[in-house]
């Protein structure tokens, strides 16, 4: 069974476990790219930095981490990723909670014009 992958916009993810209330993903974030400014209802996250430098912001704090440093995002908190350098960001993220699902996520800033109906109808 192969794991699901999937390219986004800014760089890609890849499952390389996934079981009962938790999956770890390996994310590339492109040079020069962010992910969305999001949050998720039913999951929390620890990232772990492989390769390059993280600028990350979690509830509006900069957090910044390089290789074998990491960083918690607690469930409900706004957050994202954003890789500042001309190198590739290579994160290990843990995600826990009873729901792992990738339609829980709530994006409340997006690089690439990606909304959430959600977001659509406060808008």
């Amino acid at each position: 069974m192969s794991m699901a992958s999937e390219e986004r916009p800014w760089g890609s993810w890849h499952v390389i476990d996934d079981g009962q209330g938790y999956k770890v993903k390996r994310i590339h974030v492109n040079p020069g790219q962010r992910l969305s400014y999001q949050t998720h209802e039913h999951r929390s996250e620890h990232w772990v930095v492989i390769f390059g430098k993280a600028t990350c912001v979690i509830d509006g704090e900069t957090i910044v981490a390089g290789p074998g440093e990491s960083v918690d995002v607690p469930t409900g908190a706004a957050h994202r990723i954003t890789n500042m350098h001309a190198e590739e960001l290579i994160i290990i993220e843990v995600q826990h909670g009873a729901y792992t699902g990738e339609d829980d996520i709530c994006r409340l800033e997006d690089d690439y014009g990606r909304h959430d109906e959600v977001l659509a109808a406060e808008a």
